[in-house]
């Protein structure tokens, strides 16, 4: 029993770390002296999971120890809020504080022109109806989907 808590523990907190780590890619990653703790020039495995835990503290706004479907949905759109004013910042070349639609990266124009081209098979320029299911089932294919790795049942 003792020892399935303590893998339960160490696992939940190596979720804890990944998720945090994950969640840092959209935000300023810590660096090595935010880490280190105890200011020892070394990380151990509880400093990096106390980043982790940091996070859950953050979010748990009612301090109960366990996360709400309001506290994390209120952590996303904290996370959504802050994603939205630094794209404003970084692309709003006028000022008004809004996106004009020629002010938007064409990072996604030259993404959906790549993938037009790849459905375009034939290269003429549009997507015939076969075109776009044979795409389609490539797709579905790479996304493990009717192999029976689809949507599962949740129950």
């Amino acid at each position: 029993m003792k020892i399935r808590m303590m893998t339960a523990a160490l696992l939940s907190g190596v979720v804890l770390a990944a998720g945090a780590a994950q969640a840092e890619n959209h935000r300023e990653r810590p660096d090595f002296a935010t880490l280190d703790l105890n200011g020892d020039g070394a990380l151990t495995l509880e400093e990096m999971q106390s980043r982790g835990q940091a996070r859950f503290a953050e979010m748990d706004a009612n301090g109960d120890g366990a996360l709400s479907a309001e506290e994390l949905s209120a952590a996303a759109a904290a996370r959504a809020a802050d994603r939205a004013a630094m794209m404003i910042s970084r692309f709003d070349d006028d000022g008004d504080g809004l996106l004009q639609q020629e002010e938007m990266p064409t990072r996604a124009e030259n993404r959906a022109a790549r993938m037009f081209d790849r459905v375009d098979a034939d290269g003429d320029g549009t997507i015939s109806a076969e075109e776009f299911d044979a795409a389609k089932m490539r797709m579905g294919e790479r996304h493990g989907q009717g192999r029976g790795h689809g949507s599962k049942d949740r129950g």
